[in-house]
């Protein structure tokens, strides 16, 4: 932690979150924004460095020069456009995919050994593009993929469950990060019990097979209530990419459902999905691999050719 550095392209809603996230959790000692509005990545960092008072110990910069992302250990990517009105994230997969060929040269010349996070959108379609980009190992360029999704859903349970901690809801969202998400209820449990078996103290069951669709579809539905509402989803996107940060920087070796380029993993290759991995100082360090059910495995493959179509339609 005495020398770790993240840097943050994009200075907008996602980005400013993020370093908020990090310098609040003081998550490594230097926090570097970088934009191409001068102008406004000078008053995101001024505003953050006048309250380095109350932060742990790190110190924060801010500029439109490629140079202040010099030495990252960690890049996480949040600039891009947003899909919208009637868009998916999928819909905004070309544009953003060009200001990842823009900016990931730039950033390797002042940061080689960088591990990248991208948060931008369409987040499973341009960590294959940026990989590509890069030329890098596959464990040095993830995304945040279905964490914040994985997130929504243990709170989700957490609620129903009567307000049991969400440190003891164990389940995970897997696939795209998108509208072929879906929880892994076949590994989900609450505490020792299978979600399916759970009952309150009425007798019912509210995660019974009957109402898991409709709990995964709130899920999925989350994030466009958000920005029916307010306009962007930011906060929790910004703790999510700072979590990943935090397992990277000190090694944690934590299981998180993360995106990344798999190599045969879940029978699948040459596609970005979010699966359990390990996350440690390499980034992801091992793709965890397990039994599913066969209903499981047909969601995936659709959530796998999803991503390939705009894969395909980016690359074109």
């Amino acid at each position: 932690m005495t020398r770790s550095k993240i840097g943050i392209v994009g200075a907008g809603a996602v980005g400013t979150s993020t370093a908020f996230a990090c310098l609040s959790g003081g998550v490594a000692r230097e926090i570097a924004l970088y934009d191409l509005n001068a102008e406004k990545v000078r008053a995101e960092y001024l505003d953050f460095a006048h309250g380095s008072m109350f932060f742990e110990p790190s110190s924060v910069r801010g500029s439109h020069d490629i140079e202040v992302l010099r030495d990252s250990d960690i890049v996480i990517m949040t600039a891009g456009a947003k899909p919208k009105p009637g868009q998916s994230r999928l819909d905004v997969a070309t544009t953003n995919a060009e200001i990842l060929r823009a900016v990931i040269p730039a950033v390797l010349e002042v940061a080689p050994e960088a591990i990248f996070i991208l948060v931008t959108n369409p987040c499973d379609v341009l960590t294959v593009i940026a990989q590509e980009i890069s030329g890098l190992p596959r464990e040095r360029v993830i995304s945040a993929g279905t964490l914040l999704d994985t997130a929504r859903l243990r709170w989700l349970l957490a609620h129903r469950a009567g307000g049991i901690a969400e440190s003891s809801i164990h389940a995970h969202v897997i696939g795209e990060h998108g509208d072929t998400s879906f929880p892994l209820w076949s590994q989900a449990s609450i505490g020792p019990v299978p979600v399916s078996e759970f009952t309150l103290p009425d007798g019912t069951k509210p995660f019974a097979e009957h109402a898991q669709s409709a709990i995964a579809q709130e899920v999925r539905e989350a994030g466009w209530a958000i920005v029916q509402a307010k306009g962007t989803t930011n906060s929790a996107i910004g703790l999510a990419s700072a979590r990943i940060a935090r397992a990277i920087l000190r090694d944690e070796r934590v299981v998180l459902p993360l995106s990344i380029v798999l190599e045969g993993e879940w029978g699948l290759s040459g596609v970005a999905l979010s699966v359990p991995t390990i996350v440690g100082r390499a980034g992801i360090e091992q793709v965890l691999d397990l039994p599913i059910t066969d209903a499981e495995r047909a969601a995936l493959e659709r959530s796998a050719t999803a991503i390939r179509a705009a894969v395909a339609k980016v690359r074109q």
